[in-house]
């Protein structure tokens, strides 16, 4: 006799909110380890690293806090609202991650390149997910 688990059908709200966390974290954890690659933690102590000036601290905030709001906002707003965020803030994340991740091939920031190879995947299933969502049917009504 076989045994099945149990499984049912996940909302597409519920899948694209735990993508958004799965990347999120993958952000936050390559911010983490890049403390880990000589002298970073120096150079952010001297005050010299990228984020150097008030304005590009502020637009890395910007930029970070668009993913982490989507969390939230994929399961409040309205469905085609939602959907069309999904695709469009997906599509910046994948294309913005992939060059991010291509600028930065170094021996160091091997972990920086895995991650938004990792990244870009996630958001590129997010794109897919959104663009895929199903429609009810208007006879069933």
């Amino acid at each position: 006799m076989a045994t099945r688990l149990e499984d049912f059908k996940i909302n597409i709200r519920i899948k694209l909110s735990a993508l958004w966390t799965s990347v999120m974290f993958c952000y936050i954890y390559g911010d983490y380890f890049e403390l880990y690659v000589p002298k970073k933690v120096e150079e952010l102590l001297n005050g010299q690293n990228m984020l150097d000036t008030p304005i590009k601290l502020f637009m890395a905030t910007f930029i970070l806090t668009v993913p982490a709001l989507m969390i939230f906002l994929t399961v409040v707003l309205s469905p085609m609202l939602t959907k069309w965020l999904n695709i469009g803030i997906g599509i910046f994340f994948t294309l913005f991650t992939l060059l991010v991740g291509i600028s930065s091939i170094s021996e160091w920031r091997a972990f920086y390149v895995c991650l938004a190879f990792v990244e870009s995947i996630i958001t590129a299933i997010i794109v897919w997910q959104a663009w895929t969502w199903q429609k009810i049917n208007q006879s069933k009504k």
